[in-house]
Parts: C-alpha cells; structure tokens; sequence
C-alpha cells in the first residue's frame, strides 16, 4: 500500500514529469520544505554530509501531500507556528523519531501514522537517512472547518496540542490516502474532476479528526457541542429556519434579547466560527438543495434570488468553494 504514491496515478501512468523530483543540494531541498510543510531548520547529523532527497509534492483540495526524505540522517526543527498547519507524517520505509507529550519520544515505523499541530505546539524530528515518508500538510482553519460542519463544535487547544501516533500496518486511514493518491490523474497532476477533490479532501479531514481525537480520548459527538449556551443553540435553530430569507446577525440578536456582539462572542467560542459564517452556510445548503430539486425550465439565477441572492458572482464563488462545483452544474446533475 502506497508503493506507488505519488509516482504513478491509478492507471500507472507516471507523475511529476518534468518535475525535479530529487535533488543533493541542501538549497532544493530546504526550499521544498519551506513549501510543503512551513518554515523550519534542517541540519545533518553528521557533518559535511550531502542530501540524497525525494522530493514529490502535489495537492488535493487544501491539503498538501509530499513523498519526501532526506536520504541522509537529518535533524528538522523550529517549524514555524504562523504558518498555521498541521503535519501528519506517514512513514513508509525506515524510522522518523518525534516528541510527544513532556520529554517523551517516539520513533515511527513502515505502517505508524504522526500527527503535530505546528501552529499549536513545538516539534522535532529526527531522520534516520533511511526513511521514506508520504506526508500531509493540513491548515488547521481546514479542520476547524470540519469539526464544526460535522459536530457543531471545534475542539480547544487540548486536542489540538495532543502530538501522537494513530493507526498501524494495513489500517483504513493509509487506505483512504491510498485511494487519495490514486485519483490523482498524470494528464494535469491532480484530481480531475472538482467535486471528487472537494470529497477527498473533506473524507481526508474528517478521518484524522476522528482518529487524532479517538487517541486523545475526546468523544466528539457528546462533545462541547452540548455545552453551547441556549442563546446559541436557539440562534442556530433561527437561521435554520429563516435561511431562506436572509435574515441579519443583528435581526437574530434582537429576537433572543442579547446583542450581535454577544451572540459572535458565543459563536466564535462554541462553534469556532461567526454567526455570518454559520448563516452563510446554511443559505448555501439551503441553495444546494433546491437546486437538486429543481423543475424542468428552472433557472440558477431564479432560483437563487427567490432564495435572497442578489450578486451572483459572489454567490457562486462561495457556492463553488463549498460544494465543489458551480450552481449550474448541481442542476444539472439534479436533471439527470
């Protein structure tokens, strides 16, 4: 299983041609770095010593893969926490060792998943010269996105600053990196078909937030999504229900008795996003639906003013980035 990660797509045909795709020049390769994962200091361990780097890297959606090694024993440290992303290392040959919690460490095998959020706590690895790793380069904004879409809620910094090992040999996530990988089409080097990108992507997320949390101990289902206070829930259940009619924050605020400033404090705490966002949201599912829906000889542009819509431009360019693909094409697809 990933043999052939990010080497070949699904057919065989091989990836990155043309692409310089290894290199001996400690410049390339912290350079690579730098755009795959973040800013951070890398140094052998023995010096005067060259690199015999792999150096692949393509994306999906938001997410970064990378095939990627030093080929000689390397340290990797003082990765930069503004770049706010998380790291999942998957180690396919050799071994990597990583801190985890205190003075602890741990040294990843051919099968071990890593999980670090950079942007949330320190990290260091140490290469053994003979490893191989297919990585993830992950926003976390792009999980905190997932955790609130799929429970309501995004996790505090507990989980987040949790650094540990999931999965093992054959295990379901390094199969669905696996299927990842092989969607990705040699003709343009990546996935060809918007939506199926947009489902990875979002499968891919979901999966390492069950996983970071089930090791961290955190159940997300009876999690902080029951400790929002009643004025949120009761907001939520608003918007729901008048989405279609485009109320503003400060029309709900007043119908609950609290200010809008209050009712974003209360959003951005419980369900790490803004009451707009949450609101933005809902009218955009609401669109999505009628527009599977729709009856012969319905337009895009009827059926979204009917829904409030007034710039269509705006409104497809947030339809397209959350649905991963244009108003027009889910009618048609709701035709067929």
């Amino acid at each position: 299983m990933l043999e052939t990660a990010l080497l070949q797509d699904g057919q065989g045909t091989p990836l990155l041609q043309d692409k310089l795709n290894s290199t001996r020049e400690w410049s390339v390769v912290n350079d690579f770095c730098h755009r795959a994962y973040m800013p951070l200091s890398t140094r052998p361990l023995v010096a005067g010593t060259d690199p015999n780097a792999t150096i692949r890297m393509l994306g999906i959606g938001r997410i970064t893969f990378s095939r990627f090694c030093f080929g000689t024993p390397t340290r990797a440290d003082e990765f930069d926490p503004d770049s706010g992303n998380i790291i999942v290392v998957n180690t396919l040959r050799g071994s990597v060792r990583h801190p985890l919690g205190g003075n602890d460490a741990i040294d990843t095998r051919p099968g071990d998943s890593y999980v670090v959020d950079c942007s949330r706590t320190d990290y260091w690895n140490l290469a053994d010269g003979h490893d191989l790793q297919l990585n993830l380069t992950i926003p976390h904004k792009l999980m905190e996105e997932t955790a609130a879409r799929w429970y309501g809620f995004v996790p505090e910094d507990d989980l987040w600053k949790k650094r540990l090992i999931f999965g093992a040999g054959q295990s379901a996530w390094l199969s669905l990196l696996d299927y990842a990988t092989r969607s990705i089409d040699a003709r343009h080097d990546r996935v060809s078909d918007a939506l199926t990108e947009k489902r990875i992507e979002e499968m891919i997320c979901l999966d390492l937030l069950r996983n970071w949390a089930d090791s961290a101990g955190l159940n997300l289902d009876t999690g902080a999504r029951a400790a929002a206070p009643h004025y949120v829930r009761e907001a939520e259940r608003l918007m729901r229900r008048t989405a279609e009619d485009a109320p503003t924050i400060a029309e709900i605020a007043t119908q609950l008795g609290i200010t809008a400033r209050s009712l974003s404090e209360g959003f951005r705490r419980f369900r790490g996003l803004t009451p707009h966002e949450f609101l933005t949201q809902e009218r955009l599912d609401g669109l999505h639906r009628a527009l599977k829906q729709a009856r012969p000889g319905d337009t895009v542009a009827a059926i979204a003013r009917a829904r409030g819509y007034v710039n269509m431009g705006a409104m497809t360019a947030r339809y397209r980035e959350r649905f991963g693909e244009s108003p027009a094409q889910t009618l048609r697809r709701g035709r067929h």
